[in-house]
């Protein structure tokens, strides 16, 4: 059996080791003990060390995207190094860091080189993954053969597709938190089907736009990493971006929001960094300004307002 690393215990983490142990060994590791007992996978999965996750041939990474460029270069690439390895490393992070506005693309190949990388992008909540129901996700590299051999590693239950989309993927995983948001807004304000609707389609529009001034690619927004993963995370309170927006519906502060979440929701800070792009770039994004106003204490009256002016 192929041995694969997961680095990162979240949920999706976790959902993760679970769908790759049907067809290979599994370690993960993670700074928290987890209950791996609960997991209930094929074959065990061992919680292990840094430098015993190490050798595996493959590494999945599933660390939050504003701690992965930290965790890099202070702990993986340097232990990598010591190792004298090169890598083949499946990231499943998604988000774009809030102060730089880098992708996590930009932070990996700032790193390795990218013939060793691929991203992971697609509809997928980890609590579905968990219970083995049938989802379709996308490998996005420039390193097509890397990509299939990452394919080839999936349950029969995960359907993968190959991209050499990159860039398209990662605004599409780090945008559609963005407008769950605004998604969970909508339904926490009660405006009804028809407002829903066309702030999803609006919202896609926006991703599409945003996406292509970067060189990505419309069908990639058209498919499962774009308007796939957008109407899967916009519509459901498995989404914690979603459940964020319906908590800021009722005016309820971010800090307060994020602590009872007990969660990760990348989409609080991939909204700034998304505001902030669009605003050095010209880019309009009228959706992610008014969902980071918001975030930032705006009514969210006022933002409708806003937008159906």
């Amino acid at each position: 059996m192929t041995t694969v690393s997961v680095f990162g215990g979240g949920a999706w983490g976790k959902a993760l080791a679970f769908s790759l142990s049907f067809s290979n060994q599994v370690l993960i590791h993670s700074r928290r003990t987890l209950a791996l007992e609960d997991l209930s996978s094929p074959s065990p999965i061992r919680q292990v060390g840094l430098q015993e996750a190490l050798q595996s041939e493959y590494y999945v990474i599933a660390i939050a995207s504003s701690a992965l460029r930290e965790w890099i270069s202070s702990v993986f690439h340097p232990a990598l190094t010591s190792l004298g390895k090169e890598p083949k490393i499946l990231c499943a992070s998604k988000g774009i860091e809030e102060n730089s506005g880098a992708f996590v693309s930009d932070i990996f190949q700032h790193f390795f080189p990218s013939l060793s990388l691929c991203f992971l992008s697609g509809p997928s909540f980890a609590q579905e993954v968990m219970r083995k129901l049938p989802c379709a996700l996308v490998i996005n590299s420039l390193n097509i053969p890397l990509a299939r051999e990452f394919r080839e590693l999936m349950p029969s239950f995960i359907k993968t597709y190959v991209s050499p989309d990159i860039i398209g993927g990662e605004v599409s995983g780090a945008y559609k938190n963005v407008i769950a948001i605004a998604g969970g807004i909508c339904d926490g304000l009660a405006l009804g089907n028809n407002a829903k609707a066309s702030l999803m389609a609006r919202g896609l529009v926006e991703m599409c736009r945003f996406g292509e001034h970067f060189g990505a690619k419309m069908e990639t927004f058209l498919g499962l990493s774009g308007a796939g993963d957008l109407f899967l995370t916009a519509s459901s309170t498995l989404s914690r971006n979603y459940r964020v927006g319906l908590a800021l519906a009722q005016n309820k502060d971010i800090e307060e929001i994020l602590q009872e979440l007990g969660e990760v929701a990348e989409g609080v800070k991939s909204s700034k960094a998304i505001d902030q792009i669009s605003k050095k770039e010209g880019i309009y994004t009228p959706i992610a300004t008014q969902v980071q106003e918001i975030i930032q204490g705006k009514d969210p009256k006022e933002s409708l307002k806003v937008l159906m002016k």
